[in-house]
């Protein structure tokens, strides 16, 4: 009877410490907002050549960020690489990519109409994919509303892609850390689906996996499709900026636009 109780007295204290204990996920997430401050914090502002001077002239400019793991751009997970890289071969300008440690990544300046852009491809890993975004934007002098997101989603089949403006990171790692270091949430974002994976796979096996022979024939549909809507998207006039907030962004946006109809 003894054995029992304290058995069972065990037992409780350990399920009651491990219940105040913060969640995996949390620590992980906490973690990668560390290292995203640490990241960030060291970087310097780079002198810039005449070119990337350029782009700081009156006019519009815009960032678009293929977003991904570098030396595993086949994979699911960085399908918003090879729709950045597809969208470099339509301008014209593929064989202008080049490293720039100041952005921890790879650049190409470009234009599309009169819309100066920065094609960006990160060499940081998916979960801190921000910080070279931050880097970027800072270097560049673009806003967050003037990034644009590409990037892998899961409850979107293969073969469909969308657009969303602004809000939560929905549970993908690169853009909350893109959310975190640029401290707001009003980027857009070209969704681009992958669907889940079927049976047992886990999810993180499935997004570091590569498409099927038979995935890459739709694969190269949702390529042209999706250059197609990045160039349309490109190519708008630039409609009243949406405020920038730490978070919420496409909430304040309706909010200002509510308080713009009350007046």
């Amino acid at each position: 009877m003894r054995t029992g109780w304290f058995f069972g007295r065990f037992c409780s204290f350990f399920s009651h410490f491990f219940e105040k204990l913060p969640s995996f996920v949390a620590m992980r997430r906490l973690l990668t907002r560390i290292i995203n401050r640490v990241l960030l914090d060291a970087s310097v502002t780079p002198a810039m050549t005449g070119a990337e001077a350029e782009i700081h002239t009156e006019g519009r400019r815009k960032l678009v960020v293929g977003l991904g793991n570098p030396g595993m751009e086949g994979t699911r997970h960085s399908v918003g690489m090879a729709v950045l890289g597809a969208l470099a071969a339509r301008l014209g300008v593929a064989d202008r990519w080049h490293g720039d440690r100041h952005v921890s990544g790879e650049v190409i300046l470009s234009e599309v109409q009169q819309t100066r852009l920065v094609l960006l491809r990160p060499r940081l890993l998916m979960n801190v994919n921000g910080v070279s975004v931050a880097k970027a934007a800072g270097k560049y002098g673009i806003r967050p509303e003037d990034i644009l997101l590409v990037h892998d989603e899961l409850d979107k089949p293969l073969g469909k892609i969308a657009i969303k403006h602004g809000g939560s990171a929905r549970g993908h790692n690169g853009v909350r850390s893109c959310v975190d270091c640029l401290q707001t949430d009003v980027m857009l974002r070209l969704r681009v689906g992958i669907g889940r994976p079927s049976g047992k796979t886990s999810v993180e096996r499935h997004v570091l996996s590569r498409f099927s022979s038979a995935e890459q024939k739709v694969l190269e549909s949702v390529l042209v499709q999706s250059v197609d809507l990045l160039i349309s998207q490109l190519s708008q006039q630039d409609s009243p900026s949406a405020p920038s907030s730490p978070a919420g962004g496409r909430a304040a946006a309706a909010a200002a636009q509510r308080k713009q109809k009350e007046v």
